[in-house]
């Protein structure tokens, strides 16, 4: 008897950054701060995982603080083509709601409750899976579009190294 075995598990990160950070506001901000330096090191845009981030580390401070214990921000780019952020935090006993219409949302002048919505409207997917006790991990997902070349006029090559790009023939 022959049996297929298909496996759903994507392929390993071809870079990833994971920091423990303390469950503070320094702590939320220095997770954005991170977040913005390594993307941009690794040439993506960061404006909406930066958002995400904030608002993951600041539920992560918020909600999931237990004294004593940090949060982890995990980032992983797969294939240049998916950007994976996990916040993972020790109150697997707090969920946030996930899917549509399971919180109401804020009233208009509230000064919080917009964190996931946030989260919702510029990810493409995310949700919340248990760690090992005592933890979870609220994770998002963005796809990543290549960016096109900018155009080049014709006749006119990159400038070499070191030289600025004329604006005017001379």
């Amino acid at each position: 008897m022959t049996q297929e075995i298909t496996r759903t598990e994507r392929s390993a990160p071809t870079r990833q950054f994971t920091v423990l950070l303390s469950p503070t506001r320094r702590g939320a901000r220095l997770a954005r701060l991170l977040a913005v330096a390594h993307l941009g090191a690794w040439g993506l845009p960061s404006e909406s995982a930066a958002h995400i981030v904030a608002e993951l580390a600041t539920n992560a401070t918020v909600h999931g603080r237990v004294p004593g214990r940090d949060f982890q921000l995990s980032l992983a780019v797969h294939g240049d083509t998916l950007l994976r952020i996990e916040l993972t935090d020790t109150r697997g006993d707090r969920l946030p709601p996930t899917g549509p219409g399971s919180s109401a949302p804020p009233a208009d002048d509230a000064e919080s409750g917009r964190g996931l919505l946030i989260v919702a409207a510029l990810a493409d997917r995310w949700g919340v899976a248990p760690g090992p006790v005592p933890r979870k991990v609220v994770w998002a997902e963005i796809d990543l579009v290549p960016w096109p070349a900018p155009p080049q006029s014709p006749g006119r090559g990159r400038p070499r190294s070191g030289q600025r790009p004329s604006s005017s023939p001379m």
